[in-house]
Order: structure tokens, then C-alpha cells, then sequence
């Protein structure tokens, strides 16, 4: 059996998505149906979307999603009909070295990034066509079926709208500062770019203690959120900016997070950090993007250039923690959320994030 789905569709070559239903085929073994409360827009579809990304086509869009499940197939024990689910956009094996090692965040067994279940089938269709979710998840769509490695169940209390941010820019950001930089209280970091991801980080930074927090983006409103989310300090780009912050933290930052995705301020990092310092590449930038850096100057330095996957995270560790530090308020996550929208709004959502503005907009269902 199979049932109609309304759902925002991407067709190569259109900057557009399309509204219409789709066919969602029940769960199969190992799968789930979930019933989508909330979906992300985030600037990972805006890659597809403005051709960044090439993907398999049509495409039901979103990655970043929450809601109840409603189905599941034979075998799934990990979850239960009723339950709260986030989904994970990159589903681990369980099988391959990296998950036996418990680094199920470089699994080598996923197929996510093809946008297939693990079988390599997919639970869409459009007009007898064969459709792919969106890195096996398609949160914009009032149903999706995942594998049962990619729901992770959580508290009820939490909001599907919150819940759905945690799947992907909170835990990317959160786990970039906790998992992969291991910043300690009491050190100063930098973070250019403050969207969804970037606030994410200023919340995990402020949470870990750093100090000082310097907010780096052209956009004032964002600059405005940045500091309300815990940065110390705001500035926008210019000529100077790296003797600014060398200024305002003693020599240079221990930490610096890149969390847009550009070459230039990727190939910036290095000249925020101090010697000894890490810098940390969160923002995903356009496919085959090639950057330069000076070597000797980072390797006299001892400096570190790190890259950022998903913040290293787990999801069936980190996603539960996640829910439960706001649920305790010490991650305002709903804070993060500027628009509440409708699937209809979905495109126009787009336009603004492609003009810098909101700092996150979540479909509800």
C-alpha cells in the first residue's frame, strides 16, 4: 500500500520548488513512517536548489525534520508507534568499522548522500516515476519513511518545530564546538557566518564558558541575534578584521568557526587564530571548491584546519541530550526559529535566506 503526500519538489535545473503530492510506500523491514510536525529550511537545500549540488531528480527536499511515527516495519525495536522522533540526515550502518568504533558520523556503509534506504530503494514516487528523499529523510513532505537509524526518539515535551532544528544546524554547530574543536571555558573564539548554524555554535560556545565570542557577518540583523544568543562582540568584515580580533583577544582566537560555506572566509581562518590555535570549516561550500592556504604560516604556527561533518555527531547520543538541554533552558533552540511558515511559503522562505535575511524558518505541518 502506499499513500498521497503533499510535499515540495526539486527538479534539476529550477531554482523552484514544486508543490504536489507523491506517493509514500509503507515501511518496509528496518524502516519507519513518520508523520512530519516540522521541517528546516536550510541552507543545505539551497545548494540543490541554486545548482550547487548535483543530486538524483525529482527530489522531495528538506533534511532537518521532527515528528510522530506512525508505522513501522517488521524488525524496528528501536522505536514504537506514537513516539517523538528527529530525523538524522546521515544514517549510520551499524555495521561498518566506523560504527562498530562508535564514529557513526564518517560511516562508510550509509547511503544517505544518494538519497536511497540502505536496501538502495527509495519509498517515493511522483506519476509512476521513481522520487528520492532528500538524504534519505524529505522533511518537506507531510509524510517520509526513513530507516530505523535515522529516527531517534525523544521527549514528547519538546516541539516538533524546535525538534526539527536539533536533527541538523543545532547538533552541527553544538557538536562542531563540543565534538570536534573541544573548546574550554574560559577561551576565546570567533565565528563568521550567523545563520542557523552559527547561532548554533554562539550557543554551544556560551554554554562551554568561551569568552570572549566574536560574531563575524555582514548582515546588522543577524549581528543583533548573534548578541543575543551570547557573542561578546559583533563585527563585520573588512581589511582589518583580523587585527581587530587579534586586538580583542590578546593575539588571535583560540577557535574559529567558518559556518557559511565561502572560499574566502574559509582561506581567512588561519589569520584569526593564534599559534596554537584550531579553526574549524562548518559551512559546506559549493562542490569542487578548492581553497589556498599559506602552509608554512599555518605549520610554523601550529595551527589546526579542521573540516566539520555534522559536528561529528551522533544521533542517538546527542540528539537526546540536545532535547533535553532545552527542555532544562540552557539551549534556547526556539530562540533560533524568525519564521514560522507553511509548505506554500516554502519558496519564499528561500528567496529571503538567498537575500541574508531571517535566521531560520520551519515549515509546520
Amino acid at each position: 500500500m502506499s499513500r498521497l503526500s503533499r510535499a515540495a519538489v526539486h527538479r534539476a535545473g529550477s531554482r523552484d520548488l514544486h508543490l504536489t503530492s507523491v506517493e509514500v510506500a509503507d515501511p518496509a523491514p528496518g524502516t519507519v513512517l513518520v508523520r512530519m510536525g516540522a521541517s528546516g529550511v536550510c541552507g543545505s537545500d539551497r545548494h540543490v536548489l541554486d545548482g550547487d549540488w548535483t543530486l538524483p531528480s525529482p527530489t522531495v527536499m528538506g533534511h532537518e525534520g521532527a515528528g510522530t511515527v506512525e508505522a513501522v516495519g517488521e524488525g524496528v525495536t528501536d522505536v514504537e508507534v506514537g513516539d517523538s522522533v528527529i530525523l538524522s540526515w546521515f544514517y549510520p550502518c551499524r555495521r561498518c568499522t566506523a560504527c562498530v568504533s562508535g564514529r557513526s558520523y564518517v560511516c562508510t556503509g550509509s547511503r544517505s548522500e544518494e538519497c536511497l534506504l540502505p536496501d538502495g530503494s527509495t519509498p517515493l514516487s511522483l506519476d509512476g516515476e521513481r522520487a528520492f528523499p532528500y538524504l534519505s529523510v524529505g522533511s518537506m513532505s507531510e509524510y517520509a519513511v526513513v530507516p530505523e537509524a535515522g529516527a531517534i526518539r525523544i521527549p514528547r515535551e519538546v516541539p516538533f518545530d524546535v525538534a526539527s532544528l536539533i536533527g541538523c544546524s543545532v547538533a552541527t554547530g553544538f557538536g562542531a564546538v563540543v565534538n570536534d574543536a573541544g573548546v574550554e571555558a574560559g577561551t576565546s573564539a570567533v565565528v563568521v557566518g550567523t545563520g542557523g548554524v552559527g547561532l548554533s555554535i554562539i550557543m554551544a560556545l556560551q554554554l562551554v564558558g568561551a569568552n570572549p565570542i566574536i560574531a563575524v557577518d555582514l548582515s546588522e540583523e543577524k549581528l543583533v541575534a548573534a548578541k543575543a544568543f551570547g557573542a561578546t562582540h559583533t563585527l563585520t568584515p573588512s581589511d582589518g578584521l583580523a587585527e581587530e580580533i587579534r586586538r580583542l583577544t590578546g593575539g588571535g582566537a583560540a577557535y574559529a568557526f567558518e559556518a557559511i560555506g565561502r572560499v574566502s572566509t574559509i582561506e581567512s581562518l588561519p589569520s584569526l587564530i593564534a599559534a596554537g590555535g584550531k579553526a574549524v570549516i562548518v559551512g559546506l561550500p559549493p562542490e569542487d571548491s578548492p581553497i589556498s592556504i599559506d602552509a608554512l604560516s599555518l605549520a610554523e604556527g601550529g595551527k589546526s584546519l579542521i573540516g566539520s561533518n555534522y559536528g561529528s555527531t551522533v544521533p542517538g547520543r546527542d540528539f537526546p541530550r540536545l532535547a533535553q538541554l532545552f527542555l532544562a533552558g540552557r539551549l534556547p533552540v526556539d530562540r533560533l526559529i524568525s519564521h514560522r511558515i507553511t509548505l506554500d511559503e516554502v519558496n519564499e522562505a528561500f528567496e529571503a535566506m538567498r537575500r541574508g535575511e531571517r535566521a531560520r524558518s520551519v515549515i509546520v505541518f
